[in-house]
């Protein structure tokens, strides 16, 4: 008789309303019950809220919409905004202009509303607290757009590495996983219409997209990954084109 002797590791999941929707953080590992997590896990929640302090269109209070009502210049806030503007200026030369920071206000005109990147960039951020917790994997999880990291000592893969299979979301029928991956590290980022509608906007045509369908896009990080997911949901081929020349290390699924 064969008996399997692998352990299941500990685990442990807390989940947090940040930037309006549920962020859940998860760990598999030596830490998942240790202060050490608890702390770390902390520490991540904190980064992200600051993220939304700096960045939310809806705090009046918040660095970027004392800059878009003139009350500040960039100079006066985080500066991350900066960093922020930088980020969108390459998003938007890397992908064609079919990705921008510039998007409708709803009093027809357009502001500097980084809101596409900053959750991806949030996420990645955040999870430089867990990169610490020994032999622990852990997977940040925004409002359905994930990154997983392997802590210290945790192998990238084959024998003691942990892996998370992801589910991808039929977008005709939300019951369904149309897909699935298995990592070890790395983010997965989708965007569609399936569960927000018409909410992406197009900058070369001025209007939001509402077709059917939906791009995710794997690699190692969240950020450019929803930024591609995107840009590519929204592209054309030529954005096709622009995704395989710039970014090798992330592929794209379209449904």
């Amino acid at each position: 008789m064969n008996v399997d002797t692998r352990t299941v590791p500990a685990r442990k999941a807390w989940v947090e309303q940040i930037m309006g929707m549920p962020i859940s953080i998860h760990l598999r590992g030596e830490a998942a019950l240790t202060q050490d997590g608890e702390r770390a896990v902390a520490e991540a929640y904190a980064v992200l809220r600051e993220m939304d302090r700096i960045f939310s269109t809806y705090r009046d209070d918040s660095d970027l919409m004392r800059l878009r009502r003139e009350e500040v210049e960039v100079g006066a806030v985080s500066p991350l905004v900066k960093e922020a503007l930088a980020i969108g200026e390459r998003a938007e030369r890397d992908t064609l202009g079919a990705f921008t920071t510039l998007l409708p206000t709803g009093e027809g005109d357009l502001a500097f509303d980084p809101t596409g990147l900053v959750k991806g960039w949030a996420v990645d951020r955040a999870a430089e607290a867990l990169l610490v917790l020994p032999g622990t994997s852990s997977c940040i999880n925004a409002g359905g757009d994930l990154l997983i990291v392997p802590g210290a000592g945790l192998p990238l893969d084959g024998a003691g590495s942990i892996a998370w299979r992801v589910g991808i979301e039929n977008p005709r029928d939300r019951s369904l996983i149309a897909s699935t991956v298995s990592l070890m590290h790395g983010a997965v980022a989708t965007s569609g219409t399936a569960a927000r509608g018409a909410h992406l906007f197009d900058p070369r045509t001025g209007e939001m997209v509402g077709r059917g369908g939906s791009v995710t896009v794997v690699g190692p990080t969240l950020l450019w990954a929803d930024v591609w997911a995107t840009a590519l949901f929204v592209g054309d081929a030529q954005t096709a084109d622009a995704f395989a020349r710039s970014a090798p290390d992330y592929l794209s699924t379209v449904l």
